[in-house]
């Protein structure tokens, strides 16, 4: 248990690794979206994961984006707890308009200046033809979480979700309005404000220490070597 007076903390949590060969496709309000499942490795992850979840107080609520990687990393938990997700379609990864099925390669044909922007740790999101702008991703996003910090009173708030999703809500708690990507959250890693009335602080980023050191984590009910430790190694 958290010490006496901690407060509440909103994790929002990434999914695990996504198959990057995979064509599925979900259809959002905003279009034809790209929603690979989780890989071998990602569903590693999202056990280490759980894993290290079960040992955390249990939330007051829990939401998650619609798209399969992410309903894939939160179902073990639901599994072992029988726990309710409520599933938001506001969480929904940023939309890359002519992006989305386009691997890395065809957009460097395409867009031959990313490699530079991503030298300078400049903005991309722009540059996709059709996309969702940043600031209605960002409000959309926003307005999400706000709504379900203030549906409970009490207790934590997880959020299964995205890189961007991330991005889009720690860039509004630190004042950050030029640049849509400032850091790159490890898949399955949480990521954690503390709430204390309308106040949203910083308190860690990109903590995925249940998936590079599982046996911090290890389930003492479970058989064997504990469930984390598979993560670490396919990583």
């Amino acid at each position: 248990m958290r010490p006496p007076g901690d407060g509440r903390r909103l994790y929002l949590i990434r999914h695990g690794r996504a198959d990057r060969t995979s064509r599925r496709e979900a259809r959002t309000p905003r279009g034809v979206a790209a929603d690979p499942p989780l890989d071998e490795v990602g569903r590693a992850q999202a056990e280490a994961l759980t894993t290290r979840l079960l040992q955390m107080p249990p939330p007051a609520s829990i939401l998650s984006s619609p798209l399969t990687r992410a309903r894939e990393t939160i179902a073990p938990y639901v599994e072992r707890t029988g726990a309710a997700v409520t599933y938001d379609d506001d969480l929904a990864e940023w939309f890359g308009g002519a992006w989305e099925f386009k691997g890395f390669e065809e957009l460097l044909v395409e867009h031959p200046e990313i490699p530079r922007r991503i030298l300078f740790q400049d903005p991309l999101f722009f540059l996709a033809p059709g996309s969702e702008p940043f600031e209605a991703f960002q409000e959309r996003v926003v307005g999400a979480i706000e709504r379900a910090i203030a549906a409970v009173d009490r207790g934590d708030v997880w959020v299964v979700c995205h890189g961007g999703v991330i991005n889009a809500y720690v860039g509004w708690v630190l004042g950050i309005e030029e640049q849509e990507m400032f850091f790159l959250p490890p898949n399955a890693s949480i990521n954690t404000i503390r709430i204390a009335g309308d106040r949203r602080s910083l308190w860690f980023l990109a903590d995925d220490a249940h998936v590079t050191e599982p046996e911090l984590f290890e389930d003492p009910t479970a058989d064997g070597e504990g469930r984390g430790r598979g993560a670490k190694e396919a990583s």
